[in-house]
């Protein structure tokens, strides 16, 4: 029986999926992030190690049973410099031959479409959309949170606070942000934020990015400035879309599927439903889809994939059924 393993490596947490060839889910596990840039290059073989070692005990599979691997990891391919020494993070662990590592859009591609022709969307910590046509593949989007991500967590998060403080300044009506923002840090004077923020209590990327969760409160208690945030980053998103469709070459006639996946269309559809508008307005011509799997399988379909031998259509059937997903698949 062969056997794939797929590891969804994300900004906030990474996660481990064995199946087989039939479709059937053997071992999941999960760990932290694997952002290198954040732990750092050492960290990340050791997270890979530790988690793989995981999944096969779970399996009661030995390294030389793994059939193939695909790892999606974040920012893989934003250093060419650093290509060499990612593509051997995994090395101590899986096979020589049997594996393949790429950038952590292709997990969410891989799933959200069950690797047939479309784009993907995703916005998580970080924001990237990735497609294929045609047997051509492109991306937009993903250049860090310094200046994209746009639709992100880590680009709520800091449009969230940049709109706390226009509010704190006067600049804008106060609405619940305004209160959250204050409760959340126990401000006694709101400039106090500023130690908070740029002191060590937020240092890394993933615990800024959780301030987000304040924007989605605000939003659904009725914050129409907090609200205004998801349009904008929807619109931002569907650019992304656009862009990823003109690299690929795709005729204007022909609609395109789009899926979409990541933290920040979960659970509510406060970025889903807008974003959905913006597809459907003209002249643009998408079909939102639902996604079919979730990024992990995604990965594992595309491993096996790689090497050779795809998972039939059977397989992806009852991987669904596994997930409870697919539900949504038509354009």
């Amino acid at each position: 029986m062969r056997t794939y393993l797929g590891v969804d490596g994300g900004g906030s947490k990474t996660l481990f999926l064995l199946i087989d060839e039939t479709g059937k889910v053997l071992a999941s596990h999960a760990e932290g992030t694997a952002y290198y840039p954040e732990i750092g290059l050492e960290a990340l073989k050791k997270l890979l190690a530790r988690g793989i070692g995981q999944i096969l005990r779970q399996a009661t599979l030995s390294r030389s049973d793994l059939s193939f691997a695909f790892l999606g990891l974040p920012a893989y391919g934003e250093d060419s410099a650093l290509l060499a020494t990612l593509d051997t993070a995994p090395a101590s662990v899986l096979p020589t031959g049997r594996y393949r590592c790429g950038n952590d859009m292709v997990c969410g591609w891989a799933g959200a479409l069950a690797g047939a022709d479309g784009i993907s969307i995703v916005a998580g910590t970080g924001s990237i959309a990735y497609g294929e046509y045609a047997g051509r593949g492109a991306r937009a989007g993903g250049w860090g949170e310094l200046f994209s991500d746009e639709g992100s967590a880590y680009w709520m998060a800091r449009e969230g606070l940049r709109l706390f403080s226009r509010m704190s300044d006067g600049r804008v009506p106060r609405g619940l942000l305004y209160e959250l923002v204050r409760r959340h840090f126990v401000l006694e004077y709101d400039l106090d934020l500023c130690a908070a923020i740029y002191g060590k209590r937020l240092a890394q990327r993933s615990q800024f990015a959780q301030l987000s969760r304040l924007v989605v409160e605000a939003a659904k208690a009725g914050d129409a400035a907090a609200h205004a945030l998801f349009v904008e980053a929807a619109a931002e998103l569907a650019e992304i879309v656009d862009a990823v469709r003109s690299q690929l070459r795709v005729p204007a006639e022909a609609r395109l599927p789009v899926s979409c996946s990541g933290g920040m269309f979960e659970p509510h559809e406060l970025l889903r439903a807008p974003l959905k508008d913006a597809l459907a307005a003209p002249p643009r011509n998408y079909g939102f889809v639902g996604a079919r799997l979730p990024s992990e399988a995604g990965a594992a379909v595309h491993a096996a994939k790689l090497s050779g031998t795809p998972i039939p259509a059977a397989g992806i059937a009852a991987l669904e059924a596994h997930f409870g997903t697919g539900q949504d698949r038509s354009p």
